[in-house]
Order: C-alpha cells, then sequence, then structure tokens
C-alpha cells in the first residue's frame, strides 16, 4: 500500500466536490483525502501501484494543479 501526498489548487469544499467523482472512479485508489487547512491544500492518496503522475493528470485535467511532494 502506498501514500501519496499532493499540492494542489484544491482550496475550497465545492472543489473536493468537484473531484470527488473522478478520485473515488479509480479503483485502484484505496482511500483519499484533502487537507484544506495546509497552505499547499495536500491532497493524500491510498492507492497500490499506481503512478503519481496518473493523480497529476487527473486533476490538471479536471482544471486544478497538483503535483507530488517528496517526502
Amino acid at each position: 500500500m502506498d501514500i501519496l501526498i499532493f499540492s494542489t489548487s484544491v482550496n475550497k469544499p465545492e472543489d473536493v466536490e468537484q473531484v470527488q467523482p473522478i478520485l473515488t472512479s479509480v479503483q485502484a485508489i484505496e482511500d483519499w483525502n484533502f487537507d484544506l487547512e495546509d497552505c499547499d491544500n495536500i491532497l493524500r492518496v491510498v492507492s497500490n501501484d499506481l503512478p503519481p503522475k496518473y493523480i497529476e493528470s487527473l486533476l490538471n485535467n479536471a482544471g486544478f494543479k497538483c503535483e507530488e511532494l517528496a517526502y
């Protein structure tokens, strides 16, 4: 199980509602959540064998910035 962490431009609950159907439709994602209190509007994704670039492209295609953070 991998935990991927991203900095995003998702910054309000309405944005989360917009990306929710996108993230929940990916079967390889076990769980995900946003921390909108963090200055980087963190997205955490729990998955098996999912490349970070895939998550980045999903959010970018939805109109949001998304970049994996090293940890």
